[in-house]
């Protein structure tokens, strides 16, 4: 699995990638993933990547020409071209799962500004995605949510397989509440069921506070 991610922040990327679970993945030869300044595909002396929009209005669009040309250079034969955008389909559980199964090369293009030229999206890319109805600064965030949300379902990644199989999500439902010691603090205590010992009235009551995806709500009670 490789995962090239072209962006004009680099740093921004480049931090989280090299911190936990991403960083033990490629140490294990696992996943590879590259950051690239899309601004090296640039002709201009001042490596301009975007331009005022045809048609007038507020901000910039990023350019055409240095998308392509970063495409280009760093296709392979089984490669993916992915776009943040607010307008591509939410990423889902599914999703990542989907993609985790497929052991190919994925370049993701980080939108800045008003976004892409129209043309980028209509002619070189293959899955566009958005990570929820909010609006971000760039597209290196939803970038990073995808690579990591697959990366962690890759055999090997996490070294115990099985807890993903009790994650939030999973079966369509999210994980039960957690605890830990001391069994009070503040007067607020650990449910007694916990304690108890009985493993089968402790799945009960797990499964008891598991709700459906897309039905949060309260888990205190």
């Amino acid at each position: 699995m490789a995962f090239d991610i072209v962006t004009i922040f680099p740093n921004i990327v480049e931090e989280y990638i090299n911190t936990g679970i991403l960083r033990i993945a490629q140490e294990k030869d696992l996943v590879e993933i590259n950051v690239h300044d899309l601004r090296q595909w640039a002709d201009d002396k001042h490596k301009t990547v975007d331009d005022t929009p045809y048609g007038g209005g507020p901000g910039m669009v990023m350019k055409v020409e240095p998308v392509f040309k970063a495409i280009q250079e760093l296709r392979k034969e089984n490669t993916k071209v992915l776009i943040t955008t607010p307008k591509g389909e939410k990423l889902t559980q599914g999703k990542l799962e989907e993609f985790s199964k497929e052991e190919g090369h994925y370049i993701i293009l980080c939108g800045r500004y008003e976004g892409f030229d129209q043309r980028v999206h209509e002619n070189l890319i293959d899955y566009e995605f958005s990570i929820g109805d909010y609006v971000l600064s760039g597209g290196e965030l939803p970038a990073l949510v995808l690579v990591d949300g697959i990366t962690r379902l890759i055999s090997g990644v996490l070294g115990n397989e099985g807890s993903l199989e009790s994650e939030s999500f999973n079966n369509e439902k999210l994980d039960f509440p957690q605890y830990t010691k001391p069994e009070e603090f503040n007067g607020w205590k650990v449910p007694d069921v916990l304690k108890s010992g009985n493993h089968k009235e402790i799945e009960k009551w797990r499964e008891s506070k598991r709700v459906t995806a897309g039905n949060q709500r309260d888990l205190q009670s």
